[in-house]
């Protein structure tokens, strides 16, 4: 279970990056500042599932 949780941890993280450099693309390019906002608040959605899923790893992890 704690393996899929890990994979499931780099695949967010992952996704974090993802949209990170897609928010600054856009804002290198001087691009729509709404797109930029959207990226913004789903990087930091992205971030906190991203917590969620360490804080669990490390709870089962500790569990046994």
């Amino acid at each position: 279970m704690t393996t899929a949780f890990n994979i499931l941890a780099v695949i967010v993280m992952l996704a974090v990056v993802a949209v990170l450099f897609v928010g600054l693309r856009n804002m290198m390019k001087a691009g729509d500042a709404n797109f930029s906002n959207k990226m913004m608040q789903l990087r930091v959605f992205l971030q906190f599932i991203a917590i969620v899923i360490l804080v669990i790893v490390v709870y089962l992890s500790r569990q046994g």
